[in-house]
């Protein structure tokens, strides 16, 4: 089998970050993926997994009551390696069109007090599996980290 672009990226030098992960037009339409990384892979712990969930859950629901973006968004996910996200967009987009995106998300996350949004036992698969602190500890470590003060070496994948 082919492998596929994401597996082609040298991940020993990707920072966090936002990436154009992939384009594709569906339906005429072209559909952005974005790589939304927060872990320097293979060189720093991954995101626990009650954390990521938790991130899942509050950013997924952010960005679908967005009142700019709303109808745009398709797919919020975490990745299986738990350094990141993905984030599918409709739209020809850039990293630096989606960062003040990702910033208020991030500061919803790292903000946020409440019942976590679909954590209950009829709504979600594993509701258990939540981590409200880690999920805001997390998020305002990439904030202050990556997005509040990205560089083109936080937007671009490495040549």
């Amino acid at each position: 089998m082919n492998k596929i672009p994401s597996f082609t990226i040298d991940h020993t030098r990707l920072n966090r970050g936002i990436y154009v992960s992939r384009k594709d037009e569906v339906g005429g339409e072209v559909v952005t993926t974005f790589d939304v990384r927060m872990k320097l892979p293979n060189r720093e712990p991954a995101l626990g997994q009650g954390a990521i969930h938790t991130i899942e859950h509050l950013a997924a629901t952010f960005l679908r009551n967005h009142p700019v973006w709303k109808d745009r968004i398709v797919y919020w996910g975490p990745m299986g390696c738990l350094t990141g996200n993905y984030l599918i967009v409709k739209g020809d987009l850039t990293s630096r069109d989606v960062l003040p995106l990702m910033q208020e998300t991030f500061e919803f996350i790292a903000q946020y007090k409440g019942d976590i949004p679909g954590a209950t036992e009829r709504d979600c698969g594993n509701y258990l599996l939540q981590d409200l602190p880690m999920a805001r500890y997390e998020a305002q470590l990439y904030l202050d980290n990556t997005l509040n003060c990205a560089t083109e070496a936080n937007l671009n994948y490495p040549g």
